[in-house]
């Protein structure tokens, strides 16, 4: 799923301020006018209603900020519209599947959805991709407005300091450089063990015991698990692409081969199938390893350490030597963030097991060998594969009030950032003060954030 699309509706959240007793029974209206756009009710609580489906509850707050959202929106889209910017449709069109998609799986299909929202498919899929489209320009407007700012020197930097109380300026935390040496325990033994597991419910399944029952007893997934299997009516997009397409080449009621994707091995049966969203149970087991596995690990690792301690070899030798991760045995073992690319971590960015064996090192010290898990999925928010390993504390930056020799990024991306909040909040202030704009009286009690919409309630 597009994490830009959840961060827009966490971002809608946290908005806005009058009951929606106040709203019951008002025929659609225009409730404020910006320039050559406008905005309806209806527009308003198209909303809040997505955010109900997304498992949010408007408090009475959440009409008032998400209209003065939608206030600022406008701005930008009226300028978009005047710079002539053009829409990015194939990233409309991806948010827009993606909606579609999410939406279904969580009211539970395409009628499910006409009748949550009262409107037909199409109209639906109308109506968001317009919005879609307005949101492709509002973007764009508000990078090019941002971008606008002159190029922050190191002069900036400098007096920004110095204009800062020192109590105020970040503090950079501690930070760790680290190296590691990585091996795997054997997982063609561990999958093969699985797939006989699996193979043999299979067969029982085939024999007349029922897919629900065993799923209770053995699936690993917890969430499923529970519910016999099931899954509930949803998209196949939301699935790892080899389960879907072994779920949607079944017939219901059939029993699929051993499928693999990166949560584990499992079979499925389809239970219904609407369109390209479908209802399927599962049973899935992760591979396991055992004492053995471990031991092994960590005997070899133990010896590579005594050989690195003494040394018979540098330690970037034996990453690139014996080391299975093939993401760090080229440079030397050397750890790198996977969503930043940055070699220093904090201490809430490396993974629990790796933090508590080197917290007590000093620099040059190797830990023990831990067992930890790899990065595979770090970026989907899933859990890694085990992975056993030493790990080398390079350097460590004490946590300290950042200065201009030693923190001179950190502090430049903070007054860039600042300038553009400020460039923005510039543009918008004056884009008020220069634009027709009406708000209805229906809003008259709302406290918005910027004191410009503020005087414009009638």
């Amino acid at each position: 799923m597009n994490r830009s699309f959840f961060l827009t509706i966490a971002a809608l959240l946290c908005c806005l301020s009058l009951s929606a007793q106040k709203y019951k029974g008002v025929v659609d209206k225009t409730i404020a006018v910006v320039g050559g756009e406008t905005i309806l009710l209806s527009d308003l609580e198209s909303e809040v209603q997505q955010m109900r489906a997304s498992g949010a509850s408007s408090d009475k707050d959440v009409r008032c900020e998400v209209l003065e959202a939608m206030l600022d929106a406008k701005l930008y889209l009226m300028q978009a519209r005047l710079d002539s910017l053009s829409v990015n449709q194939d990233m409309v069109d991806g948010n827009l599947t993606q909606r579609m998609d999410w939406f279904r799986t969580q009211l539970g299909g395409d009628e499910e959805m006409e009748k949550y929202f009262g409107k037909p498919l199409y109209k639906l899929r109308q109506e968001w991709q317009k919005a879609l489209e307005e949101q492709s320009l509002i973007e764009q407007e508000r990078m090019q407005v941002a971008g606008n700012i002159p190029e922050v020197t190191p002069y900036d930097v400098k007096k920004y300091i110095e204009a800062t109380d020192p109590e105020d300026l970040p503090v950079v935390p501690v930070k760790y450089q680290l190296s590691q040496v990585c091996l795997y325990p054997d997982r063609a033994k561990a999958a093969l063990a699985v797939k006989e597991k699996l193979l043999s419910l299979r067969e029982r399944i085939m024999n007349g015991e029922k897919f629900a029952t065993l799923a209770r007893i053995y699936s690993e997934d917890p969430g499923s698990a529970r519910r016999g299997g099931e899954l509930g009516l949803a998209s196949r997009s939301i699935f790892w692409p080899a389960f879907s397409d072994a779920a949607m080449a079944l017939r219901p009621g059939t029993i699929s081969q051993i499928v693999e994707t990166p949560d584990g091995f499992h079979i499925i049966e389809v239970i219904e199938k609407k369109g390209d969203m479908f209802n399927a149970r599962h049973i899935l087991i992760k591979p396991q390893y055992t004492g053995e596995d471990r031991e092994t690990a960590f005997h070899k690792l133990d010896s590579i350490r005594t050989k690195i301690q003494e040394g018979e070899i540098a330690f970037e030798m034996a990453a690139r030597f014996f080391s299975e991760d093939p993401a760090t045995r080229t440079n030397g073992g050397q750890m790198s963030d996977p969503s930043t690319g940055s070699s220093y971590f904090e201490i809430d960015q490396l993974k629990p097991a790796d933090y508590t064996a080197i917290k007590d090192l000093q620099v040059g010290d190797i830990s023990e060998p831990v067992e930890s898990q790899d990065n595979e999925g770090y970026l989907q928010g899933r859990s890694g594969n085990l992975i056993y390993k030493i790990i080398r504390v390079d350097k460590i930056l004490p946590a300290h009030t950042a200065t201009f020799e030693n923190d001179y990024t950190e502090i430049l991306d903070k007054v860039r950032m600042d300038k553009q909040m400020e460039a923005l909040d510039a543009f918008l202030n004056q884009k008020v003060k220069n634009t027709y704009i009406i708000i209805d009286p229906l809003f008259s009690e709302c406290e918005f954030s910027r004191e410009a919409w503020n005087q414009l309630k009638q």
